[in-house]
């Protein structure tokens, strides 16, 4: 099933869902692709999310395991490191200021993904495509947001569902995954 998202985000729902704990990805930042291995706060594997640079941003696929059963928010962290109760990852990636939700008539997080759909099995498969970041530096402007700067980004699993409203509700973090570690 196909769902139209604002600024051209395409979400193929699938079973899905994310774990982390602090794993490193791949932290080449000149890297075209990057696979962010995700842990619960328990440590258990909780699967994979590659994050491969395309012609047009950012296609990320997630396959993703020992999960809860239904929707899971599913978001761009803006810190590249997963403490065991996922705090550190900071908020939402936001490199430009505006609120959360999908359904913000003003804009939203750049990080704001999605919810993942996690079967009966605890497993989850999507794809998303991010048109507006990159794993490399900014590409002549092109693609303003790096997910490579120097406090690097994680990717998250939430509790419950996104409702995409501007006040966030999606519940603990529940799974985490370093895209870029943070350096320094």
């Amino acid at each position: 099933m196909f769902r139209s998202l604002p600024l051209s985000a395409i979400a193929v729902p699938g079973v899905i869902a994310l774990a982390a704990v602090p794993l490193a990805a791949q932290s080449m930042q000149g890297s075209a692709q990057v696979e962010a291995q995700l842990r619960t706060a328990d440590g258990l594997d909780a699967g994979t999310v590659t994050f491969e640079q395309a012609e047009h941003g950012v296609l990320i696929v997630a396959r993703l395991k020992n999960l809860g059963e239904g929707a899971h928010g599913f978001h761009i962290h803006e810190t590249g490191t997963c403490t065991p109760d996922f705090k550190a990852a900071g908020g939402h990636y936001d490199p430009v200021g505006s609120e959360h939700g999908f359904d913000n008539e003003d804009g939203y997080h750049v990080g704001d993904l999605p919810n993942v759909h996690v079967g009966e099995d605890g497993t989850a498969t999507s794809e998303f495509h991010v048109p507006q970041v990159t794993l490399r530096g900014p590409d002549n402007g092109r693609y303003p947001f790096t997910l490579a700067d120097g406090d690097g980004s994680t990717i998250m699993v939430h509790a419950r569902a996104d409702d995409y409203r501007t006040m966030a509700s999606a519940g603990d973090r529940v799974a985490c995954g370093v895209i870029f570690a943070e350096r320094g």
